[in-house]
Formats: structure tokens, sequence, C-alpha cells
């Protein structure tokens, strides 16, 4: 159960940080604003949407690292967790492969002068 939480947390962050570093613009766009180009007038003022947004971001950002930290220690101490050598059944590992008798075609093994 807690695994699929931190997966849906995961993913959300990870659709969060898409989306928010979509929406920001560049900083070019800052110099139109400070010159008055009428987003001064907005919820968060001049800089204030920009300053939002990139704290949003480094907070999700800080999610997404946190849970991917998580998953990776879930992931290496999941209980039963077994190898793929130790899941082959015995003997497997120590069968000879099936030999493939050669070709006598006298043209493919001449070498060419």
């Amino acid at each position: 159960m807690w695994e699929t939480l931190v997966w849906l947390v995961h993913v959300a962050a990870a659709a969060g940080v898409i989306a928010l570093v979509l929406i920001q613009h560049g900083k070019g766009a800052d110099m139109g604003a400070a010159f008055g180009s009428g987003s001064a007038g907005g919820l968060f003022g001049a800089s204030g949407a920009a300053n939002f947004l990139s704290r949003s971001t480094a907070v999700l950002a800080a999610v997404f690292f946190s849970t991917s930290l998580v998953l990776t220690w879930i992931s290496g101490h999941h209980a039963g967790t077994t190898s793929v050598m130790q899941q082959l059944p015995q003997g497997a590992a120590t069968t000879p492969a099936p030999v493939v008798p050669a070709t006598s075609d006298s043209k493919s093994s001449e070498i060419p002068k």
C-alpha cells in the first residue's frame, strides 16, 4: 500500500514539474513586464508570478527527488526479493547448451586470395 502511495505522489510530482516548467516564461520576458507591458497589474504583480512558479517548481522537484530515493530504497529492501539466478530451477544453470553442427560447405571455409 505504501509503495502505491509513493508511486502516485512520484507520478503527480513529475507531471507537476513538467507542467510548471512549461508554464514559466523565459528570462527575456521579464524586461517587458518591467517597462509596463500590462502584466504588472496581475494577481502576483510584475515578478510575483515568476517567484511563485519557480518556488513551486523547486518544491515539486524536491518531492520528486525524495520519492525517487524512497522508491529506490523500497525496491532494494522489498521482502521476498530474489535474484534471477535464484529463480532458475536447480541444475538449469549447469546444463550445457545444445551443439550446433558445422556445415561442410567448402566455399564458405575458403579464404579468397
